[in-house]
């Protein structure tokens, strides 16, 4: 496997940074996930678009441009000759010293882009459908650390994700600071209810691939609307999905032992995943 590394592709073993990094001392930066189907990197300048996003509100610099994280990207791809990816790009603040002014951090951000295989829920979750609980954990503040920042601090993520995987769940939903639903530790989430497809608003990850869903529902006559909602509204859902890059689009038949519709994906869920699968090798830039 080849890592690329500051400008450089390196050997998996050979990719290292100091352990001065402020992204390892203090989760102080930025990532993106992002999916290849078929040489073609999907919804590739939206992610790179959301990772500078992050970047500039958290007043990291990047010494690349856009257009060449995204030249450096393809050029990690091929050169792991693959046409199926997960790519995760990161750029941290660089090495610095062990307090916390980010000034001290005198060398350019450390920028590390990793192309490897990804399967986060296993295939027949896709055919039957998975369950999900609702954690204690709540989902940040915006005026804390904002959840629409993809920051490489995801302690509020990784401490949802305990919870549920203690209680035996793969995935959990996580709630806002007044009790709404906010999305999943990964994933944002959709509920369809007489024939309209509803998902939480922004203040939350904006999701790319939420993002995609909503515009092919729209394009297929499916009315799409983004609202507060609360766990009664999801439990007495007809159906419910959640959605991201790694997941894509996995249908959810019971929430906190609450059985959706009638316990098996319903009919627009497996038309939006369908759909959904349709646009990913064609969607993006080719390489």
């Amino acid at each position: 496997m080849k890592i690329y590394l500051n400008g450089k592709l390196v050997e998996k073993k050979d990719a290292k940074i100091s352990v001065f990094d402020h992204g390892y001392l203090y989760g102080d930066g930025a990532f993106e996930g992002v999916r290849t189907y078929k040489r073609n990197v999907f919804k590739l300048k939206e992610h790179i678009e959301r990772l500078y996003e992050t970047a500039h509100s958290m007043m990291l610099r990047v010494h690349l441009t856009q257009d060449q994280m995204i030249q450096a990207i393809v050029k990690t791809l091929k050169a792991n000759k693959l046409s199926d990816a997960y790519i995760r790009v990161i750029i941290s603040r660089g090495e610095g010293d062990l307090g916390l002014d980010p000034r001290k951090c005198k060398s350019n951000a450390t920028v590390v882009i990793i192309a490897d295989k990804i399967a986060l829920y296993p295939k027949e979750l896709y055919r039957n459908g998975m369950e999900i609980i609702t954690v204690p954990t709540v989902r940040n503040l915006n005026e804390a650390l904002n959840p629409q920042l993809k920051s490489l601090n995801y302690l509020n993520n990784i401490l949802a994700k305990i919870e549920a995987s203690t209680s035996g769940y793969m995935e959990a939903l996580m709630l806002d600071s007044q009790g709404y639903v906010a999305e999943c530790t990964g994933d944002n989430i959709f509920i369809l209810k007489d024939e309209e497809l509803l998902t939480p608003p922004n203040g939350r990850l904006c999701g790319i691939t939420r993002d995609a869903v909503i515009a092919l529902a729209q394009k297929n006559k499916i009315k799409a609307y983004e609202r507060l909602m609360t766990r009664h509204e999801v439990y007495t859902a007809d159906e419910c999905f959640l959605t991201g890059t790694a997941a894509e689009v996995i249908p959810i038949v019971k929430v906190d032992g609450r059985v959706i519709g009638s316990g098996k994906p319903g009919k627009t869920t497996l038309k939006l995943i369908k759909l959904f699968r349709s646009i990913t090798p064609k969607d993006g830039v080719k390489y």
